[in-house]
């Protein structure tokens, strides 16, 4: 018998053993994609930039995918890269996972879900294939389209459209216009109520999924009332919330990067590597931005309009780079930080010939007690301070010995020359509340006392949205009452209660500055 094959026949069956292993690697590299919706991204699209926190938020996605975590937030700065993933990629890879899922995509307005929706239909009719997904004959909405499978899109604005539409994975894409909606009542009360009301019984017992992306305007926006209402998971509650601020900053908890305080957010246009440029590029944005737009489009972090003590008005008011004037004393002054875990104030200014204070530096950051100190003695050097005056309420020894030492080590090591005397360290006794403490020195600003040499973002932030009901005040606060405590003493004299809240800096008081002056007020030039 015999068993031999004509060559025709053996290249036949090795063509079919060639497309059957291609086929196998095909089918691979196709589930590998469906790791993470940034890999998916990246895999299809080679204009899509890669970048560190799109890892981060492509792997919370993925756990929503998984049922993982069925609720999730994410608040990054704009145009880094959060929309295109989570409101067009994410979508598109939930439909390649699950094609009989319906999918709700919904913004502040209905031109940019529709924007959303297009773009993910787009996805799937020139990658679709690859995954079995075709767009259903005859479903030719931009609005609201369908897979042959039977899951689809719906893309509609906040407030409407989804009543009768069965939903699985619900995207809530910038809810708020921009401030003045976020900021209205009657706006964000309708929002809640879609949202109670509509959105979330829309929603489908065999998998459901809500991933809410926005500007946080308002600290009772779409974020803020999910959170406050239904709790983060850290805390007990039910939302997963990935936090990228622009510049890492403690006080929103670990950063999701691991970065330290101060790095800046990695940015699809610049290289991860190019610190210098992505620091320059926030940086700008924070210098071109009012205060409470920066905390709110590049930290996520929300900030109150009214009740505290100074207003953002008025603090823009007081700033003032180009008034002559004499320093008659020069200050450093100190609030020490607890343990390295808080902010450390540390603010530098002088008591001018006009009998204003002037703040001239911010120094302040979360620091240990050793860092603070040399921070203190570096500005001191820097302005020729005669005098550094510490909060003398708590920890008197421990700051005095903090200064001693690094102003010793400074010289030691050359970055203050020997025969520099140290400043004289002075005690400042503050009144121990807060409020009691802060309240005069807002006073002296609306009385034109105190003035600003420069923009202080994260200064002004701090007293236009410190509240008199928080229990804690911040380290740039008490570090400038310090300063005004001590260059005009009598401001801490007698008791003060129940002051008035000031609003505005009295006309009277404001004069036209001359066009050259430099930061003292001292003439440059001629």
């Amino acid at each position: 018998m015999n068993t031999r094959q004509a060559p025709g026949e053996l290249d036949h069956l090795d063509d079919a053993a060639v497309l059957q292993q291609l086929e196998a690697a095909k089918n691979s590299m196709g589930q590998d994609l469906l790791r993470d919706p940034v890999t998916f991204a990246r895999g299809l699209d080679s204009t899509y930039r890669m970048r560190p926190h799109l890892r981060v938020i492509g792997e919370a996605l993925a756990d929503v995918g998984r049922g993982l975590c069925p609720r999730l937030m994410i608040f990054t700065p704009p145009q880094v890269g959060k929309s295109t993933t989570v409101a067009e990629w994410f979508p598109f890879w939930w439909l390649a996972l699950y094609p009989m899922d319906r999918v709700a995509v919904t913004s502040y307005g209905d031109d940019l879900a529709l924007r959303r929706g297009k773009t993910i239909r787009g996805y799937v009719t020139e990658y679709g294939a690859e995954w079995d997904m075709f767009i259903q004959p005859g479903s030719g909405a931009m609005q609201d389209w369908s897979l042959t499978e039977g899951g689809g899109v719906r893309s509609v604005s906040v407030g409407k459209g989804l009543t009768g539409h069965p939903v699985n994975l619900l995207i809530v894409d910038d809810p708020h216009k921009d401030r003045a909606d976020a900021e209205s009542e009657a706006s964000r009360r309708a929002l809640h109520d879609w949202y109670s009301s509509t959105a979330l019984k829309r929603l489908q017992p065999d998998r459901n999924a809500v991933v809410g992306i926005q500007t946080r305007w308002h600290p009772d926006d779409w974020a803020g009332r999910r959170l406050a209402d239904e709790g983060r998971i850290e805390e007990g509650g039910r939302w997963r919330v990935i936090h990228l601020p622009a510049v890492a900053d403690p006080k929103f908890g670990p950063d999701p990067l691991g970065r330290a305080p101060g790095d800046p957010l990695p940015h699809p246009k610049i290289p991860t590597r190019d610190r210098r440029l992505l620091k320059a590029w926030w940086a700008d944005m924070k210098k071109t931005s009012i205060v409470r737009d920066w905390h709110s489009l590049a930290q996520g972090d929300p900030q109150p309009a009214e009740g505290a003590l100074v207003s953002d008005e008025l603090l823009r008011m007081l700033r003032d780079t180009t008034t002559k004037v004499e320093p008659q004393k020069i200050a450093v002054a100190i609030d020490p930080s607890g343990g390295g875990r808080d902010v450390a104030g540390v603010v530098g200014g002088f008591l001018g010939d006009d009998k204003r204070v002037w703040i001239t530096h911010d120094r302040s950051a979360v620091m240990s007690s050793a860092d603070w100190s040399t921070a203190a003695c570096l500005l001191a050097h820097e302005t020729n301070a005669a005098i550094i005056f510490v909060e003398w309420n708590f920890g008197r020894d421990m700051a005095v010995l903090a200064l001693q030492t690094s102003w010793d080590t400074l010289q030691r090591e050359g970055r203050i020359p020997p025969e520099v005397l140290m400043p004289q360290i002075a005690p400042v006794r503050a009144k121990q509340g807060k409020l009691l403490r802060a309240e005069p020195i807002a006073q002296q600003m609306v009385q034109d006392r105190v003035r600003l040499r420069g923009v202080f973002t994260d200064l002004e932030r701090e007293w236009a949205t410190w509240m008199p009901s928080d229990p804690d005040s911040p380290g740039r606060i008490d570090a400038s009452c310090i300063l005004v405590y001590g260059l005009i003493p009598e401001v801490n004299k007698g008791a003060i209660v129940h002051a008035p809240l000031p609003t505005a800096p009295t006309p009277s008081t404001v004069r036209q500055p001359p066009p050259s002056a430099g930061l003292y007020g001292r003439r440059i030039g001629k």
